[in-house]
């Protein structure tokens, strides 16, 4: 290499390829609650997209599921910026990517994960206790007053209705069905397996033969490869641990209402352990 060509090589700009991190159970990010939303993650998306020079954008995925109307509204905004900007999306996915997790995977255009990440539960599930007797055994009157014969489907105090199963059952059957279009859209190459809309769940290496990812391989190395080893990955989008995310703010002072945060954290952690995470 003569002296002329190294110093284009070094004067030339290497290549940029933003990286948008999320984690987090997927729901409105209300109150308590943390996690993904649409709100949440709207302001990192348009700063990756919004990087003129960049030659993709990379998406990190860690996440158990959660709200299927969050999780379709995230999908939808990550191609509307897809289209408008015109990036292709790489989609990385870590510990799992499953459920509502697994549809916001679905925006990339290509996805990639790791062989061992967990992939899937493509279904929808409900879940509650009942309390029917509890308020009399501890001798205390309810009293609720509604207009609207349904108002009170499914109240947890009192007996289940047929009826109202059925009305559940068939609000699943149809968000099902919305979940499934979708992965038939984007995932060409399907493998006939009865399995694949059942909810069930699989590592990433028997993911990528049933066709719901593209390639076996992690963030770093795979874009290196691809862009070459001065790729610059700048990260929009930071990862909290559960107890600096519900202790503290920023100043990681100790908030006064640390016990009901500690109680939404406990929750979500349930939907991690259901991978066994």
């Amino acid at each position: 290499m003569t002296f002329t060509s190294r110093i284009r090589r070094l004067l030339r700009r290497p290549p940029i390829v933003p990286v948008v991190r999320l984690s987090g159970v997927i729901g409105s990010g209300a109150g308590l609650r943390s996690g993904l939303s649409l709100q949440s993650v709207a302001k990192p998306l348009a700063r990756a997209f919004g990087v003129k020079s960049a030659r993709a954008v990379a998406i990190t995925i860690n996440s158990p599921g959660g709200s299927p109307v969050q999780s379709h509204l995230i999908y939808k905004r990550i191609r509307a910026l897809s289209a408008e900007k015109k990036k292709p999306v790489l989609v990385f996915l870590e510990d799992v990517a499953a459920s509502g997790g697994y549809m916001i995977e679905l925006a990339g255009d290509e996805i990639i994960a790791d062989a061992s990440s967990i992939v899937g539960s493509i279904g929808v599930i409900s879940a509650g206790f009942g309390f029917t007797g509890l308020l009399e055994k501890l001798g205390v009157e309810r009293r609720v007053y509604t207009a609207g014969e349904k108002k009170m489907m499914l109240d947890p105090f009192q007996p289940e209705r047929e009826s109202d199963i059925e009305h559940l059952k068939a609000l699943q059957a149809e968000i099902h069905r919305s979940f499934e279009a979708v992965v038939r859209e984007r995932r060409a190459g399907l493998a006939d397996d009865p399995d694949l809309f059942s909810g069930a769940f699989w590592t990433g290496a028997k993911a990528k033969s049933l066709g719901l990812v593209d390639h076996l391989g992690d963030l770093r190395s795979f874009l290196k490869e691809r862009y070459g080893k001065r790729v610059q990955l700048p990260v929009f989008g930071e990862r909290r641990g559960f107890l600096r995310r519900w202790m503290g703010g920023a100043d990681n002072r100790l908030r006064p209402d640390f016990i009901d945060a500690m109680i939404a954290a406990m929750e979500e952690q349930a939907h991690w352990k259901r991978f066994g995470l």
